[in-house]
């Protein structure tokens, strides 16, 4: 009964749940203070906190493969694309709490990558919404997706720097 109460609580903290008051770190000076405010206002238990990630996950995930039915008309794909993919990026505010996804997407490894990719939705959602142009929002949509990936490619240790040497050997140039 040790060892599972040590593994829910080596979970817990893999997944940003607050343990215990003497094992958490307080780093005022880094933090927000809107973020302070908000973390403090919003206590969710782990049950909640689950259920959250998994309804935006799916609601982003079903969001981004129905999208797919209106391949065609880019500018519904565009913003039924772009709305899948952040609800999918919010599921996980839920299950590391907002204050720490906010931390990690402007950790130095992946700042570029986070400003490219949140760059890109915008443009997306222009391109669909306020320009009505087809070619234009398909180009953005292409350019999110491909920010989607490198994104996604900086939580993985040494994984952008795989796919750079790989278009290096295929394409005989480096991103």
């Amino acid at each position: 009964m040790e060892k599972m109460s040590q593994a829910m609580e080596k979970m817990r903290m893999l997944v940003g749940i607050e343990v215990e008051d003497d094992q958490r770190q307080v780093d005022e000076e880094s933090s927000f203070a809107f973020m302070d405010d908000f973390n403090r206002n919003c206590t969710l238990s782990t049950k909640q906190r689950l259920y959250g990630f998994a309804i935006c996950l799916v609601a982003g995930l079903t969001c981004t493969l129905m999208s797919m039915l209106v391949f065609f008309n880019p500018i519904k794909f565009g913003v039924a694309f772009t709305f899948g993919n952040l609800l999918s990026l919010g599921s996980t505010g839920f299950l590391i709490g907002p204050k720490r996804q906010v931390n990690m997407m402007l950790d130095p490894v992946r700042i570029y990558a986070t400003a490219l990719y949140l760059a890109s939705i915008l443009l997306a959602l222009l391109c669909a919404l306020y320009v009505h142009n087809k070619l234009l929002t398909l180009v953005a949509i292409i350019l999110e997706f491909s920010a989607l990936i490198w994104y996604s490619m900086s939580y993985i240790p040494f994984a952008r720097a795989m796919i750079s040497k790989i278009m290096v050997a295929c394409f005989d140039t480096e991103f």
